[in-house]
């Protein structure tokens, strides 16, 4: 249960959308003839979309602090300034390029403190504008719109904020004019399909890797190559910046024999390459391109070139930013090699599932301390902000004879603190990948209040560090807003503020009664469920074509906990009431 503002609004690790004219396919019999000719049509295609707002005015109804943060600041090609709003529920900003001009495509590079609902309008005069584009669904990271029309001046208007207790603000907001239509916002989820000769595979995983430089130090330790071929989306290469971030930047793998590439996929760090090269060698010294960009826009790119050679290389010629270049995965599909296989992952499983393999009821008699064969109690002093003490050997959860667990949080001094409540985890006796997972619970109300039921990455046990394990939040609810429910996921990429989540409305107190909190997972992404309704669908594609890499294929263990304090619910008052209880039916989990 980590705190959607544990990290405040700081540089998030938003990623980006897919390029808009990155697929080049050439046939392999002809590749040594055409390759050069290929490369030179596709820059020409992508040249034909230019920047139109860079440098512009900027104009905005406030910001955040005087003299900071200004409207320029995001349209000055710096992905390292911003500009930021005062927190209030509606702003905007405008942009004026100076002459009537055809608009194709609205770039937003969010910071943390994303809109959810916002409109994009059109102007030739400043007064009399037009709607070109209306969202109330907006997810942060950076947005890729494709809109049409004239305009001199572009202004978006935010009306619903992502983070209500702070305003609106972007790293970057681009116009651009003319080039190719909407880029694809969902990759290929399977390799290419099967080429003449023999059958598509991963060739790259666990090959041996090298690189011009790499990161080994206290915010990188260590990023080196093969972190990038490791079939972990949680680890990754970075180039190293002990004598600066230089360009060229390289990386490149031996997929140990000669072998015909159908497909890379590229996912990208927020250090990514704006102008870059997919190369092939037959010997690790000569070189030729079977792919070149100069408008990478980072996150995942899905590059179709053919090729054949037994080395594959990125070499990036241009930064995007101050920083070096960065993968998380560099992914090689084709025939030949000498390939290993990765670790299978588990079959998906079918919804509704129904082969129940943990279950918890809570049937004892009252007075019973929940089973160690299935929990582990969870004591100390707590994380974000939070005032209690969690107790050990679960003086703070009992059954209550009438088939619920009862996790209470209570007025007491204890080593040094004044409140005490439980939290209790399955790790270590159960974990599991895939499937659902829901309690009954009922929750308490009172300010500063913070009852979840949520999962941790099964290797946060053996030592890998939040938030690279990756964290699910099922459900947290704020018990000073009982009416409402959050569902967030916490990666390298996106977490704290910059988490993937949403508030969801219950449309009834939760307070009052059991309520049935439950999450569906599967390779493909994981869907809340409050009563049966879904609230929130994190599609694996779209998160990592507008947040950053999916961590969640591997085994998570389940977590209940009653806080007290903290960052996100605020604190506590005279109003809390003490004992507060959380209440909860039965825990379950089907494949």
């Amino acid at each position: 249960m980590t705190s959607p503002v544990l990290d405040g609004l700081g540089t998030p690790r938003n990623s980006k959308r897919l390029s808009p004219a990155r697929i080049l396919t050439l046939g392999a019999a002809l590749f040594g003839l055409i390759a050069a000719y290929f490369v030179v049509t596709t820059q020409n295609a992508q040249a034909a979309e230019v920047v139109v707002s860079q440098g512009k005015p900027a104009t905005a109804s406030s910001t955040e602090v005087a003299g900071a943060y200004l409207p320029g600041e995001a349209v000055d090609g710096n992905n390292g300034t911003r500009w930021a709003s005062a927190f209030t529920a509606n702003a905007w900003w405008q942009v004026d390029l100076g002459a009537a001009t055809a608009v194709s495509r609205i770039a937003i590079n969010w910071e943390g403190a994303y809109a959810k609902g916002f409109n994009v309008q059109f102007s030739t005069n400043g007064t009399s504008f037009t709607q070109a584009y209306t969202t109330t669904t907006g997810a942060g990271g950076q947005q890729s719109i494709a809109v049409t029309g004239t305009a001199r001046y572009v202004r978006i208007n935010l009306t619903e904020r992502a983070l209500p207790a702070y305003g609106y603000s972007f790293w970057e907001f681009q116009v651009f004019s003319g080039g190719p239509t909407t880029p694809p916002t969902t990759p290929p989820t399977t390799p290419p399909t099967t080429p003449p000769g023999g059958t598509t595979r991963l060739l790259s995983y666990n090959k041996p890797a090298q690189a011009s430089t790499w990161q080994n130090d206290v915010n990188c330790n260590p990023c080196s190559p093969d972190k990038a071929f490791d079939n972990d989306p949680a680890s990754r290469w970075a180039t190293s910046s002990t004598n600066g971030w230089v360009d060229p930047g390289w990386i490149s793998v031996d997929l140990g024999a000669t072998a015909t590439i159908s497909q890379v996929v590229l996912q990208w760090d927020p250090a990514y390459g704006k102008s870059y090269q997919i190369q092939v060698s037959n010997d690790n010294v000569n070189w030729t391109p079977i792919f070149s960009t100069t408008t990478g826009d980072g996150l995942k790119d899905v590059i179709n070139a053919t090729g054949t050679g037994r080395y594959v290389r990125m070499y990036g010629t241009q930064r995007s930013s101050a920083y070096g270049y960065s993968l998380w995965e560099f992914s090689v599909y084709g025939t030949g090699g000498a390939p290993n296989n990765p670790p299978a992952p588990p079959a998906d499983p079918s919804f509704p599932a129904s082969r129940l393999v943990f279950e918890d009821n809570f049937n004892d008699p009252a007075g019973t301390k929940p089973s160690t064969a299935k929990w582990t109690y969870d004591p100390g002093v707590p994380q974000n902000g939070e005032i209690q003490y969690y107790t050990p050997n679960s003086e703070n959860a009992q059954t209550d004879g009438q088939g619920s667990l009862v996790i209470e949080a209570r007025r007491q001094d204890y080593q040094g603190r004044q409140y005490t409540s439980a939290r209790m985890n399955t790790g270590g006796k159960f974990s599991a990948q895939y499937g659902r997972f829901e309690a009954r619970i009922k929750v308490p109300k009172g300010n500063g209040l913070w009852p979840a039921f949520w999962m941790m990455g099964e290797d946060f046990l053996s030592g890998r560090p939040w938030p690279y394990n990756g964290e699910i939040d099922i459900m947290e609810v704020l018990g000073r807003n009982t009416n409402e429910m959050y569902t967030t996921l916490h990666a390298p990429a996106y977490n704290g503020g910059g988490g993937y989540g949403q508030k969801n409305a219950a449309g009834v107190d939760l307070s009052q009664d059991f309520h049935v909190y439950a999450a569906e997972w599967d390779s493909k992404g994981i869907r809340f469920f409050l009563d049966g309704r879904q609230v929130f669908n994190a599609d694996k594609a779209t998160v990592e074509n507008t947040r950053g890499p999916w961590i969640f294929d591997h085994k998570f263990y389940l977590i209940l906990n009653l806080a007290v304090g903290g960052d996100f619910p605020g604190p506590i008052d005279a109003t809390t009431p003490f004992p507060s209880r959380m209440l909860v039916d039965y825990v379950r989990v089907y494949q």
